[in-house]
């Protein structure tokens, strides 16, 4: 990455410019008074509400339904996964690809929202001002409907699935589910993209727009190009100041993920509502269903405070 700066003759380096240069050090956290009194308050609380579950309510308590709706063993000896552990996969996979979608459409926007270009700003306004003002269960309803009836049979790729057999057909259920619900899959993907790529849009926008307008001038005062200045100087400073807000973003959208299970897409929501109805181990299932989207976006915010603190390190070298 090229950070440039540039001083007065004589004058000394600016502390805003030096400042990334200095070693961060490390938070103490103690465990205070207040922190006890606040666990301990946390661990009364839910102890109670157990106790009156359990005996205002008469409610049997069976958790060993939720093992055998993972995995399970068959007549033959072999262990099969099962509609929970598809559920999760399912999940995992919308995520990845409405992510990429988000991402990509988010930076394609950012450039449009920044742009010396009357038309390409209106054209990134007018996608961010539509989508952040739009409720997102309205926009999977229109965008499922529409591509169902109109875009899916134009394209033929219902028809493409079906046709798919062997080796072909595991791979695109791999990718992208079973091949008889694909169209309610891409229009859950296409959904849960562009509506994150609008907030990804801002976020982004905001990151290149954060950049000191004197590392611009600095930059092409050295001969660098406008592709050049963005690539090198203004992108790696932009993306290490945007990685919280989007790792947020991206939490976000793990959670918003459950709404395509209006439209049968057999995410964890979706399954967990099936098994739920089946077993009628509500509380069991639900519990097990919030843990699994706790430990997902958990895992993601570590993850994301670790690339934050390994970026800010090169930063500093």
């Amino acid at each position: 990455m090229v950070s440039v700066s540039v001083s007065p003759p004589g004058a000394g380096a600016s502390p805003l410019a030096g400042s990334s240069m200095l070693p961060r050090r490390r938070k103490k956290y103690r465990l205070t008074t207040l922190d006890a009194v606040i666990v301990a308050a946390m661990g009364v609380t839910a102890l109670y509400l157990w106790y009156s579950t359990s005996r205002e309510l008469y409610y049997e308590w069976d958790w060993s339904v939720i093992p055998q709706y993972l995995v399970f063993q068959e007549e033959t000896g072999d262990w099969r996964t099962n509609i929970l552990f598809h559920g999760i996969f399912a999940t995992l996979r919308l995520t990845v690809w409405a992510t990429l979608i988000a991402l990509a459409a988010g930076i394609m926007g950012a450039f449009f929202r920044t742009s010396q270009s009357l038309f390409l700003r209106l054209i990134g306004t007018s996608f961010v001002g539509l989508i952040r003002n739009v409720p997102p269960l309205i926009f999977i309803f229109v965008v499922y409907f529409f591509l169902s009836s109109q875009i899916t049979p134009l394209l033929g790729i219902t028809d493409w699935a079906a046709g798919l057999e062997g080796d072909s057909k595991l791979f695109v259920e791999f990718l992208f589910g079973p091949t008889v619900l694909i169209e309610n899959f891409l229009a859950g993907l296409l959904v849960l993209g562009f509506f994150e790529a609008a907030y990804f849009t801002e976020i982004i926008r905001a990151g290149l727009q954060s950049v000191e307008k004197g590392q611009w001038e600095a930059a092409r005062s050295i001969g660098l190009s406008r592709h050049k200045v963005m690539r090198y100087v203004i992108m790696p400073q932009a993306i290490q100041r945007t990685i919280p807000p989007l790792a947020g973003e991206l939490i976000s959208l793990v959670k918003n993920s459950s709404m395509v299970s209006l439209i049968s897409v057999q995410d964890l929501t979706y399954s967990g509502s099936q098994v739920a109805n089946s077993t009628r181990k509500v509380f069991e299932i639900w519990i097990f269903i919030a843990v699994v989207y706790f430990v997902i976006c958990f895992l993601l915010s570590l993850g994301s405070r670790w690339l934050e603190a390994h970026m800010g390190r090169g930063i500093r070298r």
